[in-house]
């Protein structure tokens, strides 16, 4: 009798629920969090705790519905896959496939460069901008190598580095929180004599400052692109997805208060290092902060740039096996079980992105994208929701939470772009001419690749 053929290798499900939700966790706790503070101060004042708030409402709403959706498709390829299923729009599958993925390596390759310039402080190094840019592609293929060996590796690897950030936060809200409850945390830039603190709050600047403070908090669409690689997938989905936003919400919360309790909210804005500022005023006595924060800079901004980098091989992995990019970038290492050629694609990419320059200028998009995914994610959910034949999984919000999600993040869309076309300031401009730039690329590749019949009812 002649054998039967093997099987092709495939992802292996190897992720358990506390792995996923440092998996999340991670994504969400990156180095933006250092910056981001200051900025949102400088719109709020003391008040930066409400674009929090508002931001997290937002991520929140679609992250419940990220939650159902992963438990229902486990799937790599995510919001790809859920918006052709969902829409049946090949194109419009396509281009939400391509912002994603946009939005990570734009992210990788400014977090490679920013690695590289906490080192050379670290060790009064002055490379060139050549060399700089050398050893960032060399950062990302280190990266590299870890995702090629494995999903097991990777995630270990991201568990080591997410406590190593998450405890960096936790310490300054641990030294800071004597500080609490010392300022009237409504006071913002606005305020008037007459009306007193608050009275310069309106919802169009909290929605502003949520659309800066939204970006701390992208991260947790990255587990639907792993989902397929997850054990019991309909249970741990939703599980390892709201325990990381839960987790990163108050931690956030936590570090606003901290921050405004300690540093006066003006000091804080013009700040170069806000939360630096705020460990070392509440923590005179740590000679050596500076170094430990460095530190953990480049272990939050190196996870980064490693789950971005497992979410894109995960995502070029899953639209090849849709149909909507080459069969190639489907193949699975048969002793890996890694989508090896995705990987090596995604570096050639990266190594592109780093050596063109003018990344920066495409990270600032990237929050523009993604609240444009996560809108038509929502609603290919609301669909769904209403096909009886549709699998269902333990986690089952009602159809108002998908909704709600993108009403929000149309509206964070509308006001970014209101305050792009209002503003007389060219650097408000530039975030939405190049999340179109970017569409517009989408649809010249789509164009060009022609791909046809994608599949969206796998087994």
């Amino acid at each position: 009798m002649s054998e039967a053929p093997s099987s092709p290798p495939k992802l292996t499900q190897t992720i358990g629920p506390w792995q996923l939700m440092f998996y999340g966790l991670g994504s969400m706790l990156g180095a933006g969090i250092y910056a981001l503070i200051g900025k949102a101060a400088a719109g709020l004042g003391n008040a930066v705790w409400l674009a929090f708030l508002m931001a997290m409402i937002g991520a929140m709403l679609t992250g419940l519905s990220y939650a159902c959706v992963g438990g229902r498709y486990a799937k790599a390829g995510g919001a790809a896959y859920v918006t052709q299923r969902g829409i049946g729009k090949p194109l419009l599958s396509y281009i939400v496939g391509i912002a994603v993925m946009m939005s990570g390596l734009t992210s990788m390759a400014t977090g490679s460069q920013a690695i590289i310039d906490q080192v050379s402080a670290m060790l009064e190094w002055h490379p060139g901008a050549f060399t700089v840019k050398l050893a960032s592609i060399g950062v990302v293929f280190l990266v590299g190598c870890v995702i090629y060996r494995g999903i097991r590796e990777s995630m270990w690897l991201n568990v080591l580095c997410t406590v190593v950030e998450a405890g960096g936060l936790i310490f300054i809200i641990a030294i800071g929180m004597r500080y609490w409850g010392g300022v009237n945390y409504l006071e913002s830039p606005g305020d008037t004599v007459t009306g007193g603190a608050g009275s310069g709050i309106t919802l169009m600047l909290v929605m502003q400052g949520a659309v800066l403070t939204f970006y701390s908090f992208i991260g947790f669409e990255d587990i639907l692109n792993v989902s397929e690689e997850v054990k019991n997938p309909s249970k741990n989905v939703p599980a390892g997805l709201i325990g990381a936003m839960i987790l990163a919400t108050c931690i956030y919360m936590a570090v606003a208060i901290t921050a405004v309790s300690v540093v006066p909210w003006k000091e804080l804005a013009e700040a170069k290092g806000p939360l630096m500022e705020v460990a070392q005023r509440a923590a005179p006595w740590f000679t050596g902060i500076k170094g430990v924060y460095a530190f953990i800079t480049i272990f939050a901004i190196g996870n980064t740039a490693l789950l971005n980098y497992l979410m894109g091989s995960r995502l070029l992995y899953g639209m090849s096996r849709q149909g909507l990019l080459p069969a190639v970038l489907g193949k699975i290492h048969p002793t890996r079980h890694t989508p090896h050629i995705a990987v090596h694609v995604l570096f050639g990419i990266v190594a592109t992105l780093i050596l063109s320059g003018g990344v920066k200028q495409l990270a600032e998009s990237t929050v523009l994208l993604l609240l444009t995914v996560f809108t038509i994610v929502n609603i290919a959910l609301i669909i769904l929701k209403h096909r009886p034949d549709e699998p269902r999984c333990g986690f089952e919000p009602p159809v108002i939470i998908p909704a709600l999600g993108a009403l929000v993040c149309a509206s964070l869309i509308f006001v970014r772009i209101q305050a792009a076309i209002t503003s007389h300031d060219p650097a408000q401009h530039t975030a939405p001419l190049i999340s179109g730039a970017i569409i517009l690329t989408g649809l010249v590749l789509y164009a060009a690749l022609k791909p046809k019949d994608p599949v969206a009812q796998e087994d």
